[in-house]
């Protein structure tokens, strides 16, 4: 008999081809008029449009979003945000500029359209984190939760292959994880084998051909899922390791989930035996160990820890941080193995579920 507890997210989807054009009425509908657009640098060009498409509904543009969502850089949004009057915020991007629309809105109550341009998930997430002071911490509260987020295919043509493949590899680890959750329930296990299924599936396509749509779709559809299930239950091992090593190191977001997830499953095999068999099944595999290593090998993605910029010294600081800071995982978290875990992942070495 099951027993569980499934929270929806109350989140409004536009999923389509073309759908941004569908952003000044969803404005409309949510009675926003002094709209603050979010982008990163890189993307400011995207962002101006996305501020042309809107009108005289928007406010302003901050191309100022940067990875780990820095306090230091919400304070400076929130300055311009209010300097402008703004009555909400349209984030563009991946999930560097959709952490910094979730800490805005934490402080103001200001609603949010996203605007996703990355399989990062962190859209359909009530959890924000945050760094400062070289550390970084996470919350999950509704309130950073965004009223409409609209999925448009097309702007994730231009996102360059290698960037795709760990951002798809990202999404995947939400919904790994979710299969092993504490707090999992039948529906979250169903969106997370779909979203594995359907990254797995198109994320080597686009390594091939960058501007398939339908391999796009199938994508971005897979990470709307996968965050969903990021959304709906609670962390584990792999998340709470890579916000640490993320946080503590600055490294890339994506790339540090794509590096660890293979270890984190391995460690978390043996006392997850029913997860891996719906992972390696998602993935087509008789193993999910070696059906997520095939996928990495075909992906042609980084698998080492100093190929992203950690030090070696980190190892010893990064495996300290995480058992400092408890937190349930099916497996025991012990320092010894867990550094382990931590070395091989620094140093590319394959990963072992013995340990």
């Amino acid at each position: 008999m099951h027993e569980f507890v499934y929270q929806a997210s109350p989140a409004r989807i536009v999923f389509g081809s073309g759908t941004l054009k569908r952003l000044p009425d969803e404005a409309e509908r949510l009675g926003l008029r002094r709209l603050l657009v979010l982008t990163t640098p890189e993307q400011e060009a995207q962002g101006r449009a996305v501020a042309k498409l809107l009108g005289t509904a928007a406010a302003g543009l901050f191309p100022g979003a940067v990875m780990h969502t820095p306090v230091s850089v919400t304070e400076q949004a929130l300055a311009v945000a209010t300097e402008l009057g703004a009555d909400g915020i349209v984030a563009v991007g991946g999930g560097s500029t959709t952490g910094l629309g979730k800490a805005i809105a934490l402080r103001t109550g200001l609603p949010q359209i996203v605007l996703p341009t990355t399989y990062a998930g962190s859209e359909m997430t009530p959890i924000l984190g945050e760094t400062a002071d070289g550390v970084k911490k996470t919350q999950t509260t509704a309130k950073v939760l965004p009223g409409t987020v609209i999925y448009d295919v097309d702007l994730t043509l231009g996102l360059p292959p290698g960037i795709s493949a760990a951002s798809g590899v990202n999404a995947i680890a939400h919904a790994a994880e979710a299969l092993y959750a504490r707090d999992g329930n039948p529906i979250v296990a169903l969106m997370a084998e779909e979203g594995i299924r359907a990254l797995a599936g198109a994320l080597p396509g686009i390594v091939e051909e960058p501007r398939d749509a339908e391999a796009r779709s199938g994508a971005l559809y897979g990470a709307w899922l996968c965050g969903m299930c990021l959304g709906a239950v609670g962390m584990a091992l792999h998340h709470k390791l890579c916000h640490t090593l993320g946080g503590s190191f600055d490294l890339p977001h994506a790339e540090t989930h794509t590096i660890v997830l293979p270890h984190a499953l391995a460690y978390n095999a043996p006392a997850a035996p029913q997860a891996m068999a719906r992972i390696a099944a998602a993935l087509g595999s008789e193993d999910a160990l070696s059906g997520l290593d095939d996928l990495l090998e075909r992906l042609q993605v980084k698998r080492g820890l100093k190929q992203i910029g950690m030090p070696a010294q980190g190892v010893d600081r990064a495996a300290d941080l995480a058992i400092a800071n408890p937190y349930w995982n099916p497996r025991a978290i012990e320092r010894a193995p867990l550094r382990e875990v931590i070395r091989r992942a620094y140093a590319g070495e394959p990963p072992r579920a013995d340990l």
